[in-house]
């Protein structure tokens, strides 16, 4: 957190001389930002508004691009497109390093400066030749949510993972697990993205896994379907609920006791923050010697007035 206070002062501190380089006519900076996320995924739209901001007060050009169905080959090659149009950088999510480390990697090789954030690691950042990554690492985050459970005497789980062909989804359905210290195994499933599907298929679960101890849900479009199954089933606020991400229900959730914790991995910061570094790279030559965590952080009800407030906007 430290880390990330340090670097948010520093884009703060410069903004002011960010934005009269621009005014002069030399700040004509232009950034892309690809994410994985399909069109259906409303937690982006945080992602969207710190990308919207950044560029306002740094007085640059972003733009957001996404596979509309999620895609992940589809995202390969918005990557190889936005490239191709030469920008000054470009920041992106890592969700699948075999998938996008081709068309990452040419884009350093091109020129293009990146920045990674949300998923994947700092290490495979460095591999691809980023500049940095700015995100929560999924596993790590996975599994001190699994520690976490395991002190409050959790000892078997359902994760809806709506995102699995992202590898960095099951990565934390994995960590989970083993901060349990138990096996993954059929406790994963495949809830697919459909709310109606999904409820559905945790109702299914719940009823040929009635002794299941909690549920962990990873993000918004899992555990808004999963919050009316459990209202269908009457097991609301009698089963461990635990989830990655914030929202308007997830939020209304926690403050009801039906939602032990949400995971707060403050994506706002990891749209933000890159742009913000970019843009003092790029006049001032100034970088941040570390990666960032952005999270993962543990939201309940004790600790919800700001976030409640801007939920689904800035948090």
């Amino acid at each position: 957190m430290k880390t990330v206070l340090k670097s948010l002062a520093l884009g703060t501190a410069l903004v002011a001389a960010s934005s009269a380089v621009h005014a002069d006519g030399h700040g004509d900076l232009n950034y892309v930002l690809v994410s994985h996320a399909p069109d259906s995924d409303s937690w982006w739209n945080t992602i969207k508004n710190g990308i919207a901001l950044a560029g306002e007060q740094m007085g640059v050009e972003v733009e957001y691009r996404n596979p509309p169905t999620g895609d992940l080959a589809d995202m390969a090659r918005i990557i190889e497109q936005a490239a191709a149009s030469g920008p000054d950088g470009i920041i992106t999510t890592l969700s699948d390093f075999d998938v996008l480390r081709g068309p990452i990697e040419d884009a350093v090789a091109s020129g293009v400066d990146v920045i990674i954030m949300n998923s994947g690691t700092p290490e495979q950042a460095r591999e691809v030749g980023a500049l940095m990554y700015v995100g929560q690492p999924e596993y790590d985050a996975g599994l001190a949510a699994g520690q976490r459970a395991a002190g409050d005497g959790i000892a078997s789980f359902l994760c809806v993972n709506h995102y699995i062909s992202s590898p960095s989804s099951t990565e934390r359905c994995q960590g989970f697990a083993d901060g349990l210290g138990v096996e993954l195994g059929n406790q994963m499933i495949d809830s697919g993205q459909d709310p109606a599907e999904i409820k559905n298929r945790v109702l299914a679960y719940l009823n040929a896994n009635p002794e299941t101890d909690a549920i962990l849900t990873l993000g918004p479009t899992s555990a808004d379907p999963t919050l009316l199954a459990l209202d269908e089933n009457g097991m609301a606020g009698d089963i461990y609920f635990g989830t990655f991400d914030l929202g308007e229900n997830i939020v209304e959730g926690i403050k009801a006791g039906t939602i032990q914790w949400g995971i707060d991995q403050q994506p706002f910061l990891q749209a933000y923050l890159p742009v913000v570094v970019l843009a003092n790279y790029h006049r001032y030559g100034v970088l941040p010697g570390n990666n960032i965590n952005s999270g993962p952080g543990f939201v309940t009800v004790d600790g919800l007035t700001l976030v409640e407030e801007y939920a689904g906007e800035y948090r």
